[in-house]
């Protein structure tokens, strides 16, 4: 169950029409925030991020999986936005069962130097235009911000 405040905090970015990833953020980053409190652990900075946005969808914020994302991955998706559409309150069996597993996992994948890894990599991946294309609309709310303030 995600933290008041980082529904909050998702609630404020889609009244500033903010994107859905970046309400997802929110909740990614309350991950990270746990894991760094030693509150449980993940295999890797992907898993601890899918963890995340998992949260996200249930919550509510209208994600879907990525583009190039695998069949299991977009089932899991699927199950999150529907779980949110009926309020479904996740098992208490099955809510134990996976934080004594992510007990046991190791804690430095919320560390700085493995969420600088993961993005590079994952930037290396994106195109040229693609990169451009974010820095573009990223310049643009920045600018939208700056006249709103």
């Amino acid at each position: 169950m995600p933290e008041k405040r980082t529904i909050e905090r998702a609630r404020r970015d889609k009244r500033a029409g903010k994107s859905t990833s970046t309400q997802a953020g929110e909740f990614v980053r309350e991950e990270m925030e746990h894991i760094r409190e030693g509150k449980h652990g993940a295999k890797n900075t992907k898993q601890a991020i899918a963890i995340g946005l998992s949260k996200a969808r249930r919550a509510g914020v209208k994600l879907g999986a990525g583009k190039s994302a695998s069949a299991a991955t977009r089932k899991k998706a699927k199950q999150d936005r529907a779980a949110a559409k009926r309020h479904a309150r996740p098992s208490a069996k099955r809510s134990r069962a996976t934080e004594g597993a992510l007990k046991k996992q190791p804690r430095q994948a919320a560390s700085r130097r493995s969420l600088s890894r993961q993005a590079k990599t994952v930037a290396h991946k994106r195109s040229h235009a693609d990169r451009s294309r974010a820095a573009k609309k990223a310049a643009r709310t920045r600018k939208r911000e700056r006249s709103k303030g």
